[in-house]
C-alpha cells in the first residue's frame, strides 16, 4: 500500500513530465504574439487558435489547476517565474489540442481504448507508466501494481481520479505524437544521386587564385543610403523579414541605497542582536528568528563560509563572532562546539581521461595516458594546468576541482571508495578506475565527519522606510515634471546624473528588462493601447532596489512590417549591394593579370591563394566561407578565369588552378543517412511551424498576467 499511496502522489509529476515533452514537440518559434492591453477593455479573449476563442474564465481556471497540481507536488505555491511557466504550459495545451488536434484527425492518428489499455497494463507499457509503477525496493516494474491501483481507482478522491484521467490523456498524446513524427520521419528520403552529390561536396578539392576586393573596403560614410532604397529592398525581399509585436523603452532608473544614518541604524541593530545571542537560552532558535537568511545549525567544514573558516580556529566554546561581511549581508555567530557526524565531507581535484570507445585497447591506451601525466605530477608538473589541458570533463576549465562533496553516493561507487578510503591530502599515489575511465586525483581538502554548532543571524543591510520614501518621491517628481520623450531627453541634456537605460524589441510576454526581474507591469503599460510612442509612464514602477520611470521610444507590428522596424539591418544590405556595384563598375573596365588588375584598382584589392578547399566547408582566406565565390570557383574549369562576379562578402575575379575529384564509392549509405537525419530535423520543424502558422494563434495573455 506504501508504494499505491506513492503513485497516488507521483501520477500528476508523471502527466507534467509527459506535458514537458510535448511542449518541447511545440517549439520552433516565438508563438506568444498579441497585440493590446485589458486596461480600459472589457474584452475577455486570451488568444485564439486556429479560429476557436480561448476566454479568460476557462483559462483561469486551467491555471488554477495547474497551480493546485504544483503546490501539491511542491509543498510550495508558484513564485513569478514558475507561474509563469505553468500558464506557458497552459497554453501549449491549448495548441496542443486544438491546431495540432485538427492534423492529427485529419491525417487519421488516434489512440484507441485497446491501444491505451495495452500502453497502462498490457505488453507495450509506456514509459511513464513502467517509471510510476516500478519498486523502490526492487527496481523493477510490476504490472500487479498497476492492476491493483486502477482497482482501487474508483475509492480514491475525485481529485485522484482526475489526475489519472488527465495522466492516461498525456501518455495518449504523446503516443499520437510519436506516430506523428515516425510519418514525417518516414516522409523523407534521399537518393543516390543527391547522397552522391554530398559526398562529392565534402570530399571533392580544388585550388585557386583569387582576387579579392571586400565591401568594407569602401567607408560606409562614402555611400549614401535613401528611404526609397530602403522601402524598395524591404518590398522585395518581404519573406526575409518577420513581423514582430514589439515595444522599445528608455527608462530612468532611481537606485535606492542605504544611506550613512541608515548604515549606523545597521550596526547598532547587529551590536544588540549580539548581546541578546550570547545570553539567549536557546541560541540556534533565537539565530533563526532573527535572520533575514536562514542557516543550519549544524554545519559541515565545507558548508561554513571561507572568511569564517580563516578564524574558526580561534573560536571558543559560548563565544560570539563576527560580523562577517558578504555581500550587504552580515553574520555573527555564536559557536557551540563540535559534533561528529555519520557522513565524511572532502574536497578533491581530478583529471579525468576517458578511452575512446570501450575496447580493451582503448581502454588501456587511455590508462597509459593516465598514468603519464600522474608520473608528470609526481615529478613536480602543475595540477591545474594539466587539468586545463587534458582533462575530459566539465571540470577541466577550473583546474579539476571538483569542490566539496560526501560519501552519500553522490559520486560513483568506486570513486567514492578510493577518495574516502585515502587519508589526509595530496596527489593520490595511482590512478582510479571507474565506468568514466581513469582518474588522477588530488585530495585538497582531507575527509573529515567534523560539525561545527553555529548559532548564524543574518541580517542584509537596507535602506530605511525614509530613505525608501525620499527616493521615490524624487522619482515621482520627475515622472510628473517629464511626461514625455522629448521632455526626458532634455532633462538628460540638463543632469548627467541621471541614470538612463534602454530595452530594445520587448515581446508582450516578457517578464524581465535587461537586469529588471518581475518587470510585468513595464511590459504591460507599454502594450497598453493608450501607450503612444513618445509618452512617459507618468507614473512610477518599483523594483526590489530602485524606482523606475519609462517612456515608450518605438513600436513594431506582425502584420505590418515597416523599414524603421529593421533599418539598422537594411540600410547595411542596401550599403553592401552599392558598394558591390561600385567595385564591380570600376574592375570591369581594368585589364591584365590578377596582379595588374589590384595594383591599378588600388587600395583594398587583395590577390590571394587557396589550396585543397571543399565546397562543404571551404573558407577563402579574407572573404571567409563565401557560398557565392565557393560555388562560382567550384564550376570553373581548370585553368580558366571567371568574370567579375559579386559575392556574399565582395567582388571578386577567380582563376581555377587545381582541381581533384572525389574517388567514386560503392556504397553512399553514410552520406543518405546525414542528409536523411538532417531533413528529418528540418522536415519536423517546419511542418510544425506550417501547422502553427496556418492556425493563425493569436496570443493575447500579455493583456491579463
Amino acid at each position: 500500500m506504501a508504494l499505491i499511496t506513492k503513485i497516488r502522489e507521483k501520477s500528476g509529476i508523471a502527466a507534467a513530465a509527459i506535458a514537458i515533452s510535448l511542449i518541447l514537440f511545440l517549439i520552433g518559434s516565438d508563438i506568444f504574439q498579441g497585440r493590446s492591453s485589458l486596461f480600459g477593455s472589457n474584452n475577455q479573449e486570451v488568444g485564439v487558435i486556429a479560429g476557436e476563442s480561448i476566454l479568460l474564465p476557462e483559462f483561469q481556471k486551467k491555471v488554477e489547476e495547474a497551480t493546485a497540481n504544483y503546490t501539491a507536488q511542491t509543498g510550495k505555491g508558484p513564485g513569478e517565474q514558475e507561474a509563469t511557466m505553468i500558464r506557458d504550459q497552459v497554453w501549449n495545451q491549448y495548441i496542443l489540442d486544438i491546431a495540432y488536434k485538427n492534423e492529427f484527425d485529419a491525417l487519421g492518428l488516434k489512440v484507441s481504448s485497446e491501444e491505451l489499455i495495452d500502453m497502462v497494463q498490457g505488453n507495450n507499457i509506456h514509459p511513464s507508466v513502467r517509471q510510476q509503477f516500478t519498486n523502490p525496493q526492487t527496481g523493477q516494474f510490476d504490472k500487479t501494481f498497476v492492476i491493483q491501483f486502477l482497482k482501487n481507482l474508483k475509492t480514491m478522491p475525485a481529485q485522484q481520479q482526475q489526475g489519472w484521467a488527465n495522466f492516461e490523456k498525456s501518455i495518449a498524446q504523446d503516443r499520437i505524437r510519436a506516430k506523428y513524427e515516425s510519418l514525417i520521419r518516414l516522409s523523407t528520403y534521399v537518393n543516390t544521386a543527391e547522397a552522391q552529390k554530398e559526398y562529392q561536396a565534402q570530399n571533392s578539392k580544388f585550388s585557386a587564385r583569387f582576387l579579392y576586393v571586400p565591401f568594407f573596403s569602401i567607408p560606409d560614410s562614402t555611400v549614401k543610403v535613401s528611404d526609397a532604397q530602403l522601402e524598395e529592398y524591404l518590398a522585395k525581399h518581404k519573406d526575409r523579414f518577420k513581423g514582430i509585436n514589439s515595444r522599445s523603452i528608455q527608462y530612468a532608473t532611481f537606485p535606492v541605497v542605504p544611506t550613512s544614518q541608515d548604515t549606523v541604524e545597521f550596526y547598532n541593530q547587529i551590536k544588540k542582536l549580539a548581546k541578546d545571542l550570547a545570553v539567549a537560552p536557546n541560541d540556534s532558535a533565537f539565530a533563526m528568528l532573527n535572520s533575514d537568511v536562514r542557516t543550519p545549525y549544524l554545519l559541515a567544514y565545507s558548508e561554513i563560509p571561507e572568511v569564517v573558516k580563516s578564524q574558526l580556529g580561534t573560536f571558543q566554546v559560548g563565544g560570539i563572532y563576527g560580523p562577517f561581511k558578504n555581500g550587504l549581508t552580515y553574520s555573527i555567530y555564536k559557536y557551540g562546539g563540535i559534533k561528529k557526524d555519520s557522513l565524511f565531507t572532502v574536497r578533491a581535484s581530478h583529471i579525468l581521461i576517458a578511452p575512446a570507445n570501450k575496447s580493451d585497447s582503448a581502454k588501456a591506451q587511455a590508462k597509459q595516458r593516465a598514468e603519464s601525466i600522474l608520473t608528470q605530477i609526481k615529478g613536480g608538473a602543475s595540477f591545474e594546468t594539466l587539468a586545463q589541458l587534458n582533462g575530459m570533463d566539465g571540470t577541466a576549465q577550473n583546474g579539476g576541482d571538483l569542490g566539496y562533496f560526501k560519501n552519500n553516493g553522490s559520486m560513483t561507487k568506486a570513486f567514492e571508495k578510493a577518495i574516502f578510503g585515502f587519508n589526509g591530502a595530496g596527489l593520490m599515489p595511482a590512478v582510479v578506475e571507474t565506468e568514466f575511465g581513469y582518474h588522477i586525483v588530488k585530495i585538497t581538502d582531507a575527509k573529515t565527519n567534523t560539525a561545527y554548532r553555529l548559532a548564524a543571524i543574518n541580517k542584509t543591510i537596507a535602506p530605511s522606510q525614509a530613505t525608501l520614501d525620499r527616493v521615490y518621491t524624487q522619482a515621482d517628481a520627475f515622472a510628473n515634471a517629464n511626461g514625455t520623450l522629448g521632455a526626458f531627453e532634455a532633462a538628460l541634456k540638463k543632469d548627467k546624473n541621471i541614470i538612463m537605460m534602454r530595452a530594445e524589441r520587448l515581446l508582450e510576454n516578457a517578464t524581465s528588462i535587461n537586469n529588471l526581474t518581475n518587470a510585468r507591469e513595464i511590459v504591460r503599460w507599454a502594450f497598453d493601447e493608450g501607450t503612444s510612442v513618445g509618452d512617459g509612464s507618468k507614473k512610477v514602477f518599483e523594483q526590489d532596489n530602485q524606482y523606475i520611470v519609462a517612456y515608450l521610444t518605438g513600436k513594431t507590428d506582425k502584420d505590418n512590417v515597416k523599414v524603421d522596424d529593421y533599418r539598422e539591418g537594411i540600410t547595411n544590405l542596401v550599403r553592401a549591394e552599392l558598394k558591390g556595384e561600385k567595385i564591380f563598375a570600376k574592375l570591369s573596365t581594368i585589364k591584365g593579370s590578377l596582379e595588374q588588375i589590384a595594383q591599378k584598382y588600388g587600395a583594398g584589392a587583395l590577390v590571394e591563394n587557396v589550396a585543397d578547399v571543399t565546397l562543404s566547408t571551404g573558407m577563402l582566406n579574407t572573404a571567409g566561407p563565401d557560398a557565392v565565390a565557393l560555388g562560382k570557383i567550384a564550376g570553373l574549369k581548370t585553368g580558366k578565369r571567371s568574370q567579375v562576379f559579386i559575392g556574399d562578402n565582395g567582388v571578386f575575379i577567380a582563376e581555377k588552378t587545381a582541381a581533384v575529384a572525389a574517388p567514386a564509392l560503392a556504397d553512399y549509405t553514410t552520406y543518405k543517412t546525414q542528409i536523411q537525419s538532417m531533413g528529418i530535423q528540418r522536415a519536423s520543424y517546419y511542418i510544425n511551424e506550417a501547422i502553427k502558422d496556418n492556425a493563425k494563434i493569436v496570443d493575447k495573455r500579455y493583456k491579463f498576467y
